[in-house]
């Protein structure tokens, strides 16, 4: 993700200018930044004090955290799934009738424990 310049206390700091009646254009070439740069702070953290762009930020990465974990979990569950269906695969291939009698045979695919039935 790409770092900004500005800190959340500079943003809120230009935008409170703003509010206080500077225009857009002249804010830009001060700060070097662009007008629709401005118009999107003012979207995110329009009528925010500083403290309360802190907690946004905070949460920002807490969320981001947590969808990493879940992506991780979900990956992990999908590769499990797809073990067991293998496995299931190997043991009703291996012919012995475990599947039907919930019994195996001599018969056992490779790296297979045992059948469910």
């Amino acid at each position: 993700m790409k770092r900004t310049r500005f800190t959340e206390e500079q943003i809120i700091g230009i935008l409170k200018e703003a509010e206080a009646g500077a225009k857009t254009p002249e804010l830009a070439r001060r700060h070097g930044v662009s007008e629709a740069t401005i118009y999107n702070w003012k979207a995110k953290y329009g009528g925010l004090e500083v403290s309360e762009a802190k907690r946004l930020r905070s949460l920002e990465e807490e969320n981001a955290k947590l969808k990493r974990l879940l992506a991780d979990t979900m990956l992990d569950n999908a590769a499990l799934k797809d073990l067991l269906a293998k496995n299931g695969d190997a043991c009703r291939d291996a012919g012995s009738g475990c599947a039907s009698t919930g019994k195996l045979g001599d018969e056992r695919a490779a790296g297979v424990p045992g059948c469910w039935g």
